[in-house]
């Protein structure tokens, strides 16, 4: 991660922190941390998310090994979406932080000088 006191442009840690430190892989990994859920769901508690982006960063955090699809055949199929063991363990070190965040999200953002 750093070498020499410096954070080398080439090291893997900053592209697993783009996947898993986005704003939408952040609201993902959050209401994955709560229970499996189907696509309509996700769209519906992470408000915003555009089709594109829910799928790029599914894929991505899939690619990962963080996110675990699984398709149900059936009419139409049936695709749900959970943490994987690595995920889980990644939420259970990110939740303390977005607690904190929303601790002090007023403070940070609110009114400037």
């Amino acid at each position: 991660m750093m070498t020499d006191g410096k954070l080398a442009a080439g090291c893997p840690t900053r592209v697993a922190l783009d996947h898993v430190m986005s704003r939408w892989g952040v609201l993902l990994l959050l209401a994955l941390s709560e229970q499996t859920m189907r696509w309509g769901e996700l769209r519906r508690v992470v408000e915003g998310i555009s089709e594109k982006m829910l799928a790029q960063t599914l894929r991505t955090l899939e690619g990962d090994g963080i996110v675990h699809r699984e398709v149900t055949a059936s009419i139409p199929p049936r695709v749900d979406y959970s943490l994987t063991p690595t995920g889980r363990e990644l939420v259970d070190r990110l939740l303390p932080l977005m607690e904190w965040v929303a601790d002090n999200a007023d403070a940070i953002v609110g009114p400037r000088p």
